[in-house]
């Protein structure tokens, strides 16, 4: 038996998200197409016959803009100095840059083996997806290499294979039912925050969190207080709506998928809360449940 942990890293939008999520065949990570959706450790579990493997989807690195930003980066960085594997995930169908080159310098200074996984090859032909297979691999010296789809991909079983060869022998830690160690309202709050991604444009959504305040369960029914969290007044404004549109498309599209996590009706019940320049002071991060706790 094998058990062990795996680090997915790399820039924002690289697909670290949609790949976890793939891997253990279950929504654990939210996604969106906007860079920095991810700012917490989220651990994904794949049972197999042999080995039980953790998967740790980390947020994107990238520069740092607000103190939130750096906590976010320096997560990420204490994630691959405590894995066994780190997967290396590159959105292959964007050049080679800057960004690129300073997320290798963080990946070199990681004591396990690296593999590159080239995502995004749908978007590719595959002469490109050769040329940035042989490009990447001239800059470090990786364990693996593997060309992916994390969003077109149902079969990652040479991957699995593979990784788990690299696993140190162990028993399981996790019951095999359990998908992930993440709490249920930490869940439930990414959610909503997803949804706010999806919804929302340009500043907005970078500028909110989520707290769940309030969760009872009655019979056959969860109802569920929550607050979105803005810096500003106009965010406010916009994260409510023209008489409330925005906050209840918000809410309807979150209650969806938040009944498919507990698996019974959910009453929803979202307010909006101004919290000036949240992003920058570390006890707001901290209470919020972003980015990594300095000491």
């Amino acid at each position: 038996m094998r058990f062990g942990f795996v680090g997915l890293a790399g820039r924002p939008n690289a697909g670290k998200s949609t790949l976890i999520n793939a891997l253990v065949k279950e929504k654990i990570a939210i996604v969106s197409n906007k860079p920095q959706t991810t700012r917490s450790e989220i651990r994904g579990i794949v049972n197999r016959d042999e080995a039980q493997i953790v998967f740790t989807d980390t947020p994107g690195i990238h520069k740092p803009k607000y103190r939130l930003d750096a906590r976010m980066n320096k997560e990420a960085g204490t994630v691959m100095h405590g894995v066994d594997v780190l997967y290396l995930v590159v959105d292959g169908s964007v050049p080679f840059s800057k960004g690129d080159q300073y997320v290798l310098r963080m990946v070199e200074q990681a004591n396990c083996p690296v593999f590159l996984l080239l995502n995004k090859i749908d978007k590719m032909p595959k002469e490109k997806v050769l040329k940035n297979l042989q490009s990447w691999n001239e800059r470090f010296h990786f364990a693996e290499i593997f060309p992916i789809s994390a969003l077109k991909g149902n079969d990652f079983e040479d991957l699995l294979k593979t990784t788990e060869s690299y696993l140190p022998e162990g028993c399981a830690m996790y019951p095999t039912e359990v998908a992930t160690d993440n709490a249920e309202n930490f869940r439930i709050a990414e959610i909503i925050r997803e949804k706010v991604l999806y919804c929302t444009e340009e500043e907005v959504p970078h500028a909110t969190a989520v707290l769940v305040e309030k969760k009872e369960f009655f019979d056959k029914e969860c109802e569920i207080h929550a607050v979105i969290l803005v810096e500003k007044q106009g965010q406010k404004g916009i994260i409510i709506g023209s008489q409330g549109k925005m906050i209840k498309l918000i809410g309807s599209k979150a209650r969806i998928d938040i009944e498919q996590l507990l698996g019974c009706h959910v009453i929803l019940h979202l307010f909006v809360r101004v919290e000036d320049d949240w992003r920058s002071r570390d006890n707001k991060i901290t209470e919020f449940g972003y980015g990594f706790i300095d000491e």
